[in-house]
C-alpha cells in the first residue's frame, strides 16, 4: 500500500493512501477521521507545535487549539486534503 508524507512548517507524518481517501473526500469526513484517528500516530508533535501550526489557519480560537483530540482530527482532514491536491496523488 502506498503511503504519503504530510509536510508541515513543525512536523510531518505519514498517511496511508485508505487514510487519505478515507478523511478527505466531497460530503462530511467526520467519520473517516475519526476512524484512522487511533491509527495514525501523532504522538511525536508536541501539543504547542500542533496547535500553532492550525492557528496560522486562522479558523480556531484559543480554547478550541487547547483541545488535542480535535487538533489531531483536524492535522488529518487538512493533510489528506493536501496530498489530494498534490502532484503525487494525482499520479497514483
Amino acid at each position: 500500500m502506498k503511503t504519503y508524507w504530510a509536510t508541515f512548517n513543525r512536523f510531518e507524518f505519514q498517511l496511508s493512501g485508505d487514510c487519505v481517501a478515507d478523511c478527505h473526500h466531497q460530503g462530511a469526513c467526520d467519520a473517516g477521521v475519526e476512524h484512522w484517528q487511533g491509527r495514525v500516530d501523532l504522538s511525536d508533535i508536541p501539543d504547542e507545535a500542533l496547535a500553532a501550526e492550525l492557528g496560522e489557519y486562522g479558523a480556531w480560537s484559543a480554547e478550541e487549539l487547547a483541545d488535542r483530540q480535535a487538533n489531531d482530527r483536524r492535522i488529518l482532514w487538512i493533510a489528506a486534503g493536501d496530498i489530494q491536491d498534490s502532484k503525487e496523488w494525482e499520479a497514483a
